[in-house]
């Protein structure tokens, strides 16, 4: 709780929560990392099951890089494992709604990294983009 809640105050900015009937059905979190201050680098992605198949990640992580103050934000960045293919598709679907070049590439691997432990981390990276905004 405390992790999120950290999320939620120091990255308001870069993170999104839905909620339908009082309830929460869908949650983004991100961040600008310092090396890359022009990307917003999704870290957790969470959408419950009764909420999906309707686009609502997508959705939230447009609600992000629309924002005022993120005017900046011309790339995502996210890992993802090879076997989520879920993510895989909502964030390659992402890249043709912002009509961005995707580029991909392993960033943290299951044997030199995680011991073996963790399937291995690609970066995907979707951009440059342009956001139209009102």
């Amino acid at each position: 709780m405390y992790c999120n809640l950290l999320q939620c105050t120091h990255f308001g900015a870069t993170s999104a929560l839905a909620e339908a009937e009082g309830d929460a059905v869908g949650f983004v979190s991100g961040y600008s990392p310092p090396p890359h201050p022009d990307a917003l680098f999704v870290w957790q992605v969470a959408v419950d099951e009764r909420a999906r198949g309707h686009g609502l990640a997508k959705r939230l992580i447009m609600d992000i890089l629309e924002r005022p103050g993120n005017e900046h934000l011309h790339y995502i960045r996210t890992t993802i494992t090879a076997q989520n293919e879920a993510s895989w598709a909502m964030f390659h679907g992402l890249a043709r709604k912002l009509d961005a070049p995707t580029e991909e590439q392993v960033l943290f691997d299951q044997d030199e990294h995680f011991g073996g432990e963790h399937k291995s981390e690609h970066e995907l990276i979707i951009g440059p983009f342009e956001i139209e905004r009102n």
